[in-house]
């Protein structure tokens, strides 16, 4: 994806006229330049040189009295569901782009690409071409916040018609080198025998002390990747002039640990040596999905830690968070073999979160026929439910090691960003599907965050869901709390609310400590309400056990017109989402069994 087409050039441009041109520019070649009637090709290093080289020519240069025109060089036939948009604002709110691309068709998949420009760049696909088309036609020269983007079509291998398979000799056998492991990314060393749905340990390190964690012809860091049977990620080429750059180290839980503390003594080594500093602190990157459950409930977990490896551990602020980074930074600082220890209890707080968010995920799939959760953007910018793959800071990298071990090859989310393609929620029968409506309470003080300027985040919010989302009035002037009445289907239900607890988090109404809970009520029929609390409390209970929720069934209510009682759920957003699901299970069977006996 990293050629480009030169075009509307004069008739008298030469090969070397465009190698000055970009010489010039500072813009590294890849390779020769092809040169055409008119026009031409050159090949760029990677794609963020290719970005570079297209906002900085085209249209702005003029080569023989002619101004050029640059581009990516994708065939007719490869030009598909696959766009770039560039020149986005860098303080964007991820719903409000979700609203916009929605305007223009399903979209499958987002990918922030990461670059050195100020403006955020992404890779969208939508679910066909005549989608992308239209994208492109009615998103090119878009204004937003005095922004114009700026759209093109990129390569969609998928859109070419597959080769036919090479034979081989000796009866259509492969090879032996067919198959074989292909060598890893430029810029990475290491094993490859990790799992592919892998948790990587991520460091922050000084750049001042990047050239001796590599070592001499890189020496140094294949010795570490030898040793500890890891894979080692050092993005040293991005965000150019950092001071510090992120590791991300593939291994088993021993295997990264060991490398980790292999990277802390060869800075402090090398920090001695250079008279650098005194103490070199340990930096983990940490999505900020994962970060409260590390902390633990008014901060036990970490003061546990920090106690029993005698570290010092402090956490960067939520304020840090924008749409290149979703990560914060754990700093530990005490001796060598200290922050050692503090890694390992670290990352087991960490892959436990991680875990369990993969459960209740896989929960969810099972309790909505048809959903594709890993396909449902449920979170507003850095605070998805889990993590992006590894790569350079902040950056979406598409790839199938990367660190969202439920995202298919072809669909890669960043963090759960994104919009369900079209097949994403299926139902067994024609009929539309049965509307819910949930009750969710949030803080008062809440509200204006949620409705917004003029009400543009709820109606986003309601548009992206496929939900209607209401506010109801304040009981009282002092009432702490409000109830949004959210209605539609299952899958609706699920984007909404998770959205409304993700704004929660993001906006600061719930501390750095303390995980995102809300209470949720749903209305089932009053002959159902026994069934939910079971013989002697049994069946409430499981479900609590099962879902890490509080349900409650209150005994004393009188039932509503349509014979309905309410079922209060408080939990975090999985607890809770489970919780409804199961207890909406248990009213369809009662539903069932009351047609067959009328029947």
């Amino acid at each position: 994806m990293n050629k480009l087409y030169i075009g509307n050039l004069s008739p008298s441009v030469t090969a070397e006229d465009l190698k000055t041109l970009f010489g010039e520019r500072k813009l590294p070649l890849a390779g020769q330049v092809l040169l055409k009637s008119g026009y031409a090709f050159v090949d760029f290093p990677d794609q963020n040189w290719a970005i570079k080289a297209i906002e900085s020519l085209s249209g702005k240069v003029e080569l023989h009295g002619k101004v050029i025109e640059v581009d990516y060089s994708v065939p007719k036939k490869l030009r598909s569901r696959k766009i770039q948009i560039r020149n986005i604002p860098p303080h964007l709110q991820w719903e409000v782009l979700d609203g916009l691309l929605a305007e223009y068709g399903t979209v499958e998949n987002v990918e922030q690409v990461n670059t050195d420009t100020e403006t955020a760049v992404v890779n969208v696909t939508y679910a066909n071409k005549e989608q992308a088309k239209m994208a492109i036609e009615k998103l090119t020269g878009h204004q937003l916040e005095e922004y114009s983007f700026r759209v093109s079509y990129i390569l969609d291998v998928d859109a070419a018609p597959p080769s036919p398979a090479p034979r081989s000799r000796r009866g259509g056998r492969q090879s032996r080198d067919q198959g074989a492991p292909q060598p890893s990314f430029s810029g990475s060393t290491g094993a490859s025998r990790y799992k592919q749905h892998d948790f990587p340990l991520r460091m922050l390190v000084p750049t001042q002390f990047v050239g001796a964690i590599i070592g001499k012809e890189g020496l140094t860091i294949k010795n570490v990747t030898k040793q500890t049977q890891s894979k080692v990620d050092i993005h040293r080429k991005e965000n150019a002039g950092a001071a510090e750059k992120p590791i991300s180290i593939h291994s088993t839980a021993e295997g990264c640990s060991s490398a980790c503390c292999m990277i802390l003594e060869i800075m402090q080594k090398e920090a001695d040596e250079t008279k650098a500093a005194d103490e070199i602190p340990l930096k983990i990157l940490a999505h900020n999905s994962l970060v409260g459950r590390l902390i633990g409930k008014e901060g036990r977990n970490l003061k546990k830690i920090e106690q029993d490896t005698g570290t010092k551990i402090t956490i960067s602020s939520l304020q840090d968070l924008t749409i290149y980074n979703p990560e914060r930074t754990i700093t530990v600082k005490g001796s060598i073999g200290a922050c050692c220890k503090a890694e390992v209890e670290i990352m087991k707080k960490l892959r436990e979160g991680y875990e369990n968010d993969i459960a209740a995920i896989n929960q969810q799939t099972n309790l909505i026929p048809g959903l594709n959760v890993n396909a449902l953007g449920i979170f507003s910018t850095g605070l998805s439910v889990l993590p992006p793959a590894s790569g350079p800071r902040g950056a979406a990298m598409a790839t199938t090691t990367g660190y969202s071990p439920f995202l298919s090859h072809s669909s890669y989310l960043s963090g759960l960003y994104g919009i369900p393609p079209a097949n994403a929620v299926t139902h067994q029968h024609s009929q539309a599907p049965e509307q819910e409506v949930v009750y969710l309470f949030i803080p008062t003080q809440a509200v204006g965050a949620l409705i917004g300027k003029k009400g543009q985040h709820i109606k986003q919010l309601a548009r992206f869901a496929g939900a209607s989302i209401k506010i109801a009035p304040a009981e009282g002037p002092e009432a702490s709390e409000r109830m949004v009445i959210i209605t539609g289907p299952p899958e609706a239900q699920f984007k909404a609310q998770g959205r409304i607890f993700g704004k929660l988090k993001e906006e600061n109404f719930f501390s750095p400590k303390e995980e995102v809970k809300l209470e949720a009520h749903i209305k089932v029929p009053s002959s159902a309400a026994g069934r939910v609390i079971g013989k002697g409390g049994k069946t409430v209970n499981e479900l609590q056990n099962l879902t890490s929720a509080e349900v409650i069934v209150p005994r004393d209510q009188t039932p509503d017109e349509n014979d309905e009682v309410f079922v209060k759920i408080i939990g975090h957003f999985f607890a809770s989402q489970t919780a409804q699901r199961k207890i909406r299970e248990i009213v369809q069977q009662v539903r069932q069994q009351e047609q067959k006996h009328q029947q």
